[in-house]
């Protein structure tokens, strides 16, 4: 795994320009500015090979306002998947998650604490990063919106959209979220009676946040101008918002909430920020800054003209919340289609989770911290879960009990036990097995006993094909039914060894084809775990790696390439610290579950003890 990058912002955050009420326009002929967007940004015409573009999948950039919680480390696994995944298939990819650093929220929370700002943004940038590493995300850049290439980039954007007349300064008022961080019109907000104090307040519909009633003078973008370029994208790409009942919400509120934009907040508001290019007096508005993220760090603005895509944009998938649609489906499209840059491929929105079925709050203190529960269960338990029960479509409930069962019924049962079995039986041996068949594939066909041979054939045509059910899956932004693809398949497994009973079969009285059929049995059940280890990388990177260690399966032939049968016949001696004579080792342990280690209770604050 590449060095996570982490910068801090270089110089003063705010630039020292000339104020002014209006946006001067830059003395620049039309013909001359074309020629600089034009340079800056996708060429018309590329020579570019598309193998030289890399996947591209990005987490949202999570607001350091407040800690990490257990959904953001389920934004981030669902990412280091997706780049995992295309790494297995012998692609390079890239895969960039960070922080977002500016705007009202973090202004009010640094005021509160008596810090500064930037010191409130390293200090919680620093978490996030920390739970990247502990999560074992490998990701390829931690971006900050501090970072002093982004506040170029954002700069670079906004002028870009100056030049081509988008931008005008108008008087805007509207009832304001400083939660969500957006307005919101007079149909999207109701009154509402606060459950706890009676006090009754404007609140968003869509969110619940509380909205308060803004007049200000600030610089808008004209997003209603691409409201058709919008609509015709979604038509072509009916599939662009993953589950479908989000991309018919997108396409909704495009058709009937469309307005143009508020892109900047007066300084008497919002100080921490980047300053609107020659006008000190409007702070750039956060959601802007933050979007233009994606592309800093695929090298925006300075892409070279028929190289423009070696940075990974467009990305591949933008994997983020359901609650933060409307910026990344409606605003951040229109942005790119009003410079001609090309849109991100797939969207990935996923669910929150609960507690008891209750939406995880602060307020309520029933939120997770992800560095208990990785501490808890171990890291590679906490990414299993995660994918297998997390909701992309609906809601998942966060649960401890389920947790270990979890890692009771599919990974201590389904993987460690059936490994056990396999590999340190001492009736057989798992590298005998492979040499074996290795001289005469599909003996089976000439096993002594009939049913023997239907035993063989059925498990032989599941595992051709286990591999292309996960892919399928992964290519439809399903990781969770990929992984539970998997598990089913080592379901299989436990299943026909009881049926095949090869502990009775080396006692057979009758000694014609004995071995052969021994042999048989051990070696397509290690082909089921060699095969499910491989798939299983992305999801439990340390876990699989240790089994394929257990298994001998050499460093080389892990590759998605080699998860079918009958392709590697060098595997059966176990390597690493499975190879120490006399070890007691265990895929997963007991530890997680006996009395001494308790399945763990929520406290009143929902955090795991």
């Amino acid at each position: 795994m590449e060095a996570l990058k982490v910068s801090s912002a270089r110089g003063a955050l705010r630039w020292h320009l000339p104020a002014s009420r209006a946006w001067p326009r830059r003395s620049a002929c039309r013909s001359c500015v074309r020629q600089i967007v034009a340079s800056r940004g996708f060429a018309t015409a590329t020579t570019e090979s598309p193998s030289s573009k890399p996947y591209y999948v990005t987490t949202p950039i999570f607001y350091v306002n407040a800690a990490p919680h257990v959904g953001h480390l389920y934004s981030m696994v669902l990412a280091d998947v997706l780049k995992r995944w295309h790494v297995l298939g012998g692609q390079r990819a890239i895969l960039c998650t960070g922080t977002d650093e500016h705007g009202i929220k973090v202004q009010q929370a640094a005021h509160l604490q008596s810090v500064n700002p930037k010191q409130l943004c390293d200090d919680n940038a620093a978490m996030f990063l920390n739970l990247a590493h502990k999560a074992n995300i490998d990701c390829d850049r931690f971006i900050r919106t501090t970072d002093a290439d982004h506040v170029d980039a954002v700069k670079h954007f906004w002028w870009l959209l100056n030049e081509r007349g988008l931008i005008y300064e108008s008087k805007h008022e509207g009832w304001y979220s400083v939660s969500d961080e957006c307005f919101y019109t007079e149909s999207a907000v109701e009154k509402c009676m606060d459950a706890f104090t009676g006090d009754v307040n404007m609140v968003s519909i869509e969110t619940g946040s509380k909205v308060e009633w803004i007049e200000e003078k600030n610089y808008h973008f004209r997003m209603t101008t691409l409201k058709d370029k919008l609509l015709e994208f979604y038509k072509k790409n009916p599939n662009w918002v993953h589950p479908e009942p989000r991309m018919r919400q997108v396409v909704n509120w495009v058709q009937n909430n469309l307005e143009d934009l508020s892109i900047s907040r007066p300084v008497s508001r919002l100080t921490w920020g980047i300053p609107v290019p020659d006008d000190e007096s409007q702070t750039i508005y956060v959601w802007v800054d933050a979007l233009i993220n994606y592309i800093t760090n695929a090298g925006f603005p300075g892409w070279t003209p028929g190289r423009e895509t070696e940075g990974g944009w467009p990305a591949d998938v933008h994997v983020i919340g359901k609650d933060i649609i409307r910026f990344h489906c409606v605003y951040w499209p229109a942005l790119l289609l009003a410079l001609d840059l090309p849109l991100p491929k797939r969207v990935l929105s996923h669910a929150h989770w609960t507690m008891d079925k209750t939406k995880m709050s602060k307020s309520l203190g029933n939120t997770v911290n992800p560095f208990f529960a990785i501490d808890r269960w171990g890291v590679d338990t906490m990414r299993f879960f995660l994918i297998y029960d997390g909701g992309i479509a609906e809601d998942a409930d966060y649960n401890n009990e389920r947790i270990s069962q979890r890692y009771n019924s599919a990974l201590k049962s389904r993987i460690g036990n059936l490994a056990q079995r396999v590999t340190m039986a001492r009736q057989w041996n798992v590298r005998s097995a492979v040499k074996s068949v290795s001289l005469s594939r599909h003996r089976f066909k000439e096993a002594p006993r009939r049913e023997m041979q239907l035993l063989f054939s059925a498990h032989d045509d599941s595992l051709s094909r286990l591999s292309a059910i996960p892919a399928e899956c992964m290519k439809n932004l399903n990781p969770s039914q990929a992984l539970r693809v998997i598990i089913h398949e080592l379901a299989e497994a436990d299943k026909f060894i009881t049926a095949t009973e090869p502990w009775a079969v080396v006692k057979d009285a009758e000694p014609l084809g004995r071995q052969q059929t021994v042999d048989m049995i051990i070696y397509l059940l290690a082909e089921s775990l060699r095969i499910a280890g491989i798939l299983l990388q992305p999801f439990m990177p340390e876990k699989a790696t240790e089994l394929l260690d257990l298994l001998g399966v050499a460093t080389e032939n892990r590759t998605l390439e080699h998860a079918r049968p009958y392709c590697d016949f060098h595997y059966g001696k176990p390597i690493g610290v499975w190879a120490t004579p006399g070890i007691k080792k265990q895929l997963f342990p007991n530890a997680l579950l006996d009395e001494s280690s308790p399945v763990p209770k929520t406290s009143r604050s929902g955090l795991i003890r």
